[in-house]
C-alpha cells in the first residue's frame, strides 16, 4: 500500500515539475518577444482571422464572437486610458506652461504587451470554443451585430470626450523620436552601446 501512495506523490510531482518546466518555457518565448510588436501582432491577427473564417465556414457561434467582440473593446479602452484617472476637481493635467515644466509621459492603464497578449489569449481561447458544440447557442446575429457597433461607438465616443476633457493623446505614432536617445557613447559602452 505505500508503494501505490509513492507512485502517487511521484506522479504529482513529475506532473507539477512538467507543469512548473511548461510555465518557465511559455514565460521565457513571451519575455523574448516583448521587442517584437509586428510580429506579436501579425501572429494575433492570423489567429483573429483563423477564428472568423472558422465561424463564417459554420455559420455559427455567434455568442462567442460578440463576447469575444466585447472582450476585444474592453481591452481596447483600457488601453487607451490613463493609468490615474484625471478627475475635474483633483490635480489634473497641466493646462498652461506654468504647470507644464515637468515632463510627465502619458501611463497607460493597460500596457501595449499585455493589451496584445489578452487579446490574442482571448481569441485562442474562442478560437478553441468554436470546436465544442455546447458553445453555438442559436442567436439572431444581425441584432448582436447592431448591438455591438451602436456600444462600441458609444464607448469611443465616450472615451474620445475623456481625451479631450483631459487633453491626452495616447498614440505615440509620430511624436519626435531623438537619433541617438538613451545610447552612451563613451568608451565602456553601457547597456545600450552601438556596436562598432
Amino acid at each position: 500500500m505505500m508503494e501505490g501512495m509513492d507512485d502517487d506523490a511521484g506522479g504529482s510531482r513529475s506532473f507539477e515539475q512538467q507543469s512548473a518546466t511548461f510555465k518557465r518555457a511559455v514565460q521565457y518565448w513571451l519575455d523574448k518577444s516583448t521587442i517584437h510588436i509586428l510580429p506579436r501582432w501579425v501572429c494575433f491577427a492570423v489567429i483573429f482571422a483563423l477564428f472568423f473564417i472558422r465561424v463564417y465556414l459554420l455559420q455559427g457561434y455567434f455568442i462567442v464572437a460578440y463576447g469575444l467582440g466585447i472582450f476585444l473593446l474592453n481591452n481596447f479602452i483600457a488601453f487607451l486610458s490613463p493609468l490615474e484617472d484625471p478627475v475635474d476637481d483633483g490635480p489634473g493635467l497641466p493646462s498652461t506652461n506654468r504647470e507644464a515644466k515637468e515632463y510627465r509621459p502619458f501611463t497607460r492603464r493597460l500596457p501595449e504587451f499585455k493589451f496584445w497578449l489578452a487579446c490574442t489569449q482571448g481569441t485562442g481561447t474562442c478560437l478553441m470554443m468554436t470546436f465544442f458544440s455546447i458553445f453555438d447557442v442559436p442567436v439572431f446575429w444581425p441584432i448582436l451585430l447592431m448591438y455591438f457597433f451602436v456600444l462600441f461607438f458609444m464607448t469611443m465616443r465616450r472615451q474620445i470626450m475623456h481625451m479631450y476633457r483631459h487633453r491626452y493623446v495616447p498614440i505615440s505614432f509620430g511624436k519626435a523620436k531623438y537619433k541617438d536617445a538613451g545610447v552612451e557613447n563613451s568608451m565602456y559602452g553601457g547597456g545600450m552601446s552601438k556596436g562598432k
